[in-house]
């Protein structure tokens, strides 16, 4: 099959997917895996090698999924693991409370919601959002208490603020795992940078909608300061001390500082060995490792060396369905590579470029609402659209960044009843289901749509 039949369904196999996942509650990786094999069957990819007459060998089935499987893993698993891991040894150390101090130092508790909003971006490029918000909301409830702000502001605020991160800056790994999808893993350096613009608009639109609905909405936690601002004390005191400021940050800014260095020397023309070390450092699987061995260091001042093996293995736990499901993706994009899909809308792709960089956020803000996660959406999506990033007119760099963006900002679009993050942000912020409708969800919302016309505008400027 190929031609407009094969569009059709692949578009139908999309559908069957989504369907399956929040439907049926089948597992991710079992729906895009059954859908790809559909797919590459229906595509008529052949059941096993063929040898042509000239030599030439198409893979078949079998072959294809492997391909796709355990290309993913072996350019995106490594650096996953390793930046989940920094982000498990700075939550359990009190990093991130130290970071979140930080960020409350360089504000002022005079803007409570905006120290907050980066307090909660700053703390998600390593951890994850759910995570951060349980470890930050002391720190809210406290301020919330200190400052008489709304607690529904602060509440919107901080979850504003670590969800613009988690979708967009690595090494959060559904960023990783996108950039990787989509050929730009080795300038992880660029999806920074990318994602430090483009969390830009959302920030600025989290705050705003944050300051006004805490004027409308009330949520349950609104007494017994003397037992929040224990809590907090107690929450900081079960860590001991705290971190100084460089140990805390260094597991983040030293690998930022090596892949730039990498890149300035790649950038610049070095040669000999200057550019062989900084290259070898750059790489993000060697920039990460030496952040892990910082956070390490950051684990024996803490005292709490004797439980790297079992971090070690929570977090291995925790990333191993992402990197499955990232794989699955993967598999998906490869047997819509050698389908003859990609000939037929390079062929015809007019469409496509008029759709251009909204095609990657449509398609995962669909995935996103329908099955609830974030990670899910990216990878998925990313998977989809890495074979057609010529015929979308994403081919550079630059663009392919931007793309990682999009996706992002898709897949934040939008958090509801089945997102677990929906359930985090409501349940410690002390607010009923429709109240987090007209919160969370709204705000996310909101964010994804001045995300993507932020992004736009950067795609008309690079």
């Amino acid at each position: 099959m190929s031609g407009l039949p094969l569009i059709i369904v692949f578009i139908l196999a999309i559908v069957l997917m989504i369907v399956a996942i929040s439907k049926f509650k089948i597992h991710p990786f079992l729906s895009i895996m059954g859908v790809s094999l559909l797919l590459a069957l229906v595509a008529g990819i052949p059941l096993v090698n063929q040898t042509a007459a000239d030599g030439t060998v198409t893979a078949g089935v079998a072959n294809v999924i492997g391909a796709g499987f355990s290309g993913t893993f072996s350019s995106i698993g490594i650096v996953i693991i390793l930046g989940a891991l920094i982000g498990t040894i700075l939550e359990v150390t009190g990093a991130a409370l130290k970071l979140a101090e930080m960020v409350i130092k360089l504000v002022g508790k005079k803007k409570p919601e905006l120290a907050m909003l980066l307090m909660g971006w700053v703390v998600s490029i390593p951890v994850f959002c759910d995570s951060g918000f349980v470890i930050l909301n002391p720190i809210r409830k406290a301020l919330v208490k200190r400052t008489l702000t709304s607690s529904v502001a602060m509440t919107v605020a901080l979850s504003a603020g670590l969800y613009i991160s988690h979708v967009f800056i690595p090494p959060t790994p559904g960023p990783i795992a996108a950039a990787n999808t989509l050929g730009i893993g080795e300038n992880l350096l660029l999806v920074m940078g990318m994602g430090v613009l483009a969390s830009i608009l959302p920030l600025i639109t989290g705050y705003f909608f944050a300051k006004y609905i805490g004027k409308k909405v009330k949520s349950a936690d609104e007494a017994d300061s003397g037992a929040v601002t224990q809590s907090y004390e107690e929450l900081v005191a079960s860590y001991g001390k705290l971190p100084n400021g460089f140990i805390a940050v260094a597991p983040i800014i030293v690998p930022i500082f090596l892949m730039a260095l990498g890149s300035i020397a790649s950038m610049a023309g070095w040669s000999g060995a200057a550019y062989q070390i900084c290259s070898f450092l750059g790489t993000p699987i060697i920039a990460l490792a030496i952040g892990v061995i910082f956070a390490i260091i950051q684990l024996a001042g803490a005292g709490k060396t004797k439980e790297f093996y079992t971090l070690t293995n929570d977090t291995l736990k925790t990333v191993g369905p992402i990197l499955f499901v990232t794989a699955a993706g993967g598999v998906l994009g490869k047997v819509i590579s050698v389908s003859g899909m990609v000939g037929y809308i390079t062929s015809n792709a007019g469409i496509l470029q008029a759709v251009g960089i909204f095609f990657p956020f449509i398609l995962a803000a669909i995935l996103k609402s329908a099955q609830g996660s974030s990670t899910v959406a990216i990878t998925t999506t990313a998977g989809i659209v890495a074979p057609l990033m010529s015929a979308l007119g994403l081919g550079s760099p630059v663009l392919a960044a931007l793309t990682v963006m999009a996706i992002g900002a898709g897949a934040m679009t939008v958090s509801h009843a089945n997102d677990s993050y929906f359930w985090v942000v409501t349940n410690f912020g002390e607010m009923q289901p429709e109240q987090g409708y007209k919160t969370q969800t709204l705000c996310t919302l909101l964010m994804g749509i001045a995300s993507m016309i932020g992004i736009f505008i950067l795609s008309l400027i690079f």
